[in-house]
């Protein structure tokens, strides 16, 4: 499954970028790029969260085998 990241830029020139289906998804840059490349390291560590304490996220039960 791929997340989509929705972008925004602000008046002032700050980026926002946030995914929709993790809760709590959303961050800002001062760039595109630096938007981009913060949410993505939010939402790994939201879904490591869920992992930990026992949510296992559909995408997350293809990575891995025991």
């Amino acid at each position: 499954m791929k997340y989509k990241i929705e972008l925004e830029q602000e008046a002032d020139g700050r980026w926002i970028a946030e995914i929709e289906v993790l809760s709590g998804a959303m961050v800002y840059g001062d760039t595109r790029e630096q938007a981009i490349k913060n949410v993505e390291v939010l939402a790994l560590r939201i879904l490591a969260d869920r992992l930990e304490y026992g949510e296992v996220p559909e995408e997350l039960e293809l990575l891995f085998a025991a």
